[in-house]
């Protein structure tokens, strides 16, 4: 019996991350491998969301869970924003990809989602609230958007020295949390 995917979270500035996500082509029992992976990384990171970029996989497939519930989980493959609607509403925004950092970032409060389950069934969904902002921010990952590119000039300025801190752990070759042991 095969062991199960284990993945860990990518860490800006990681290249993998600045890339345009490739639509999925087959729904297969890999693919259903990835998407229950990527939610056991999400829940032992202690997340809400997660996209494929911040695996490591150039894949348009995100996976959520804004409720917290066993019920809750949410998979989008291949998802397209059809529509944002409503005023922006500002929330505190974090990322798997930004560890320690959070930043106010002002999002449509709805969206409109085409997209595939893990076995190919349609779905065409209106989210609102904490749900249709963590799509919203799993989207902007299979776009190569980034947290750091929705924040004000304030917001990076205050996030200065983590932002440096991650990118000169990415050049030593080393995950912030190891350079800060030694």
């Amino acid at each position: 019996m095969p062991h199960p995917l284990e993945f860990d979270v990518v860490l800006y500035p990681e290249p993998v991350l600045r890339k345009v996500s490739e639509p999925v082509q087959e729904f297969d029992e890999n693919l259903r491998a990835v998407v229950a992976a990527m939610f056991a990384r999400m829940r032992k990171s202690n997340g809400v969301g997660l996209a494929a970029p911040q695996v490591g996989l150039r894949r348009r497939i995100l996976v959520l869970n804004p409720g917290g519930g066993e019920g809750d989980d949410i998979a989008l493959v291949n998802p397209m924003i059809v529509a944002r609607e409503g005023g922006r509403v500002v929330f505190d925004e974090g990322c798997l990809s930004f560890p320690g950092i959070y930043a106010e970032i002002g999002r449509p409060e709805r969206c409109t989602v085409k997209a595939f389950g893990p076995s190919g069934e349609t779905i065409e969904e209106e989210y609102d609230g904490f749900a249709s902002r963590i799509i919203q921010h799993e989207y902007d990952h299979l776009e190569g958007i980034l947290l750091v590119d929705r924040m004000s000039p304030a917001e990076k300025l205050k996030h200065k020295a983590a932002l440096d801190d991650l990118v000169a752990c990415y050049k030593r070759g080393r995950s912030p949390a190891a350079a800060r042991q030694g």
